[in-house]
């Protein structure tokens, strides 16, 4: 199915559940056997604020993740790949359905099993707040391993698909995988936490770029951060010679996310001369999704990650 059919698919109906909960068509994975690390005294609770004003479809967003998790969407054919699905909202929130449920569905069209993470939020009481978001998709990579034989999945085919600031996020697995930020709690964390393949949507980048986004940063590091921590926590400074594949898609007219973040990184991987591949698109803005008409030059992107996926490997189908 085309891209932009897709879209028009994934939007012409209404979503498991209403504006008070999440609908899951699949298992939930709880993250950690028991509390999270750095658990505040008191943990958030749990808000779904419904931004839609069409009753047909569901925009929601999630704050006050106390129990991250994930949550399989399994498709009727697999192929074998796997895909964790890192929403954005500037880690302040999580887009769950544009970002989330949404992406899954035309993935799992295409047999590729979905496990989208509902990752801690850094700035709701945690320790040490700028690796919280890693932490969790450290444990998230690496407990899809663990669970391969289970979902019929191959565990050398494990993309990670991030957006906006999920997409800052997917860049930090692609690159910090093999970096000790929490303490092995199972089995699981004997695995690797590397992905396979990186998808970036729209993403933030550079959290030390003129062009990065403040929000995101702030939430992320805490205000006034140092620039040291600013530094460390760029995404185009930590590329390696490991760092696994990597796509990039913005548009230029993103007011939100400039898209001087894709170029950072895209020059990045270059550098070290690391699989890339980039496309700019001169309109579709921020935040769009897999929601654009085929009259908007960006709508091409899902096909264009796919095949990407396809060339290395990871997906088949």
């Amino acid at each position: 199915m085309a891209a932009a059919g897709m879209a028009a698919a994934m939007t012409s109906g209404k979503a498991m559940a209403g504006p008070t909960a999440i609908g899951y068509s699949g298992p939930s994975l709880p993250l950690w056997p028991g509390k999270a690390p750095g658990a505040p005294a008191k943990l958030p609770v749990r808000k779904v604020q419904q931004q839609s004003k069409d009753a047909a479809w569901d925009d929601r967003w999630l704050t006050g993740i106390a129990a991250p998790s994930l949550e399989v969407r399994q498709p009727a054919y697999r192929d074998g790949s796997a895909a964790i699905l890192l929403p954005g909202g500037g880690y302040g929130f999580l887009a769950w359905d544009n970002e989330g449920e949404e992406q899954a569905r035309w993935l799992t069209a295409r047999g590729v099993t979905c496990f989208i993470l509902s990752y801690r939020l850094p700035g709701e009481g945690w320790a040490n707040r700028e690796t919280v978001p890693l932490q969790d998709a450290q444990r998230a990579v690496r407990l899809v391993r663990s669970r391969a034989a289970e979902f019929g999945i191959d565990p050398k085919r494990v993309a990670v698909l991030g957006f906006s600031a999920g997409g800052h996020l997917a860049g930090s697995i692609a690159t910090r995988f093999d970096e000790q930020v929490y303490a092995p709690v199972d089995k699981a964390d004997t695995l690797s936490a590397r992905p396979d393949l990186a998808g970036l949507i729209y993403p933030v980048v550079s959290l030390s770029q003129p062009f990065t986004h403040g929000g995101s940063r702030d939430n992320l590091l805490g205000q006034n951060a140092s620039e040291a921590l600013r530094q460390a926590g760029s995404v185009e400074n930590r590329v390696t010679a490991d760092t696994p594949p990597v796509f990039l898609t913005a548009s230029s007219d993103d007011g939100l996310v400039p898209i001087g973040n894709s170029l950072a990184m895209y020059t990045a991987m270059l550098a070290k001369q690391r699989p890339v591949e980039f496309h700019g698109f001169d309109k579709g803005g921020h935040g769009f999704g897999a929601r654009l008409g085929n009259d908007t030059p960006a709508h091409a992107w899902p096909d264009l990650f796919h095949a990407y996926g396809k060339r290395h490997g990871i997906f088949t189908t």
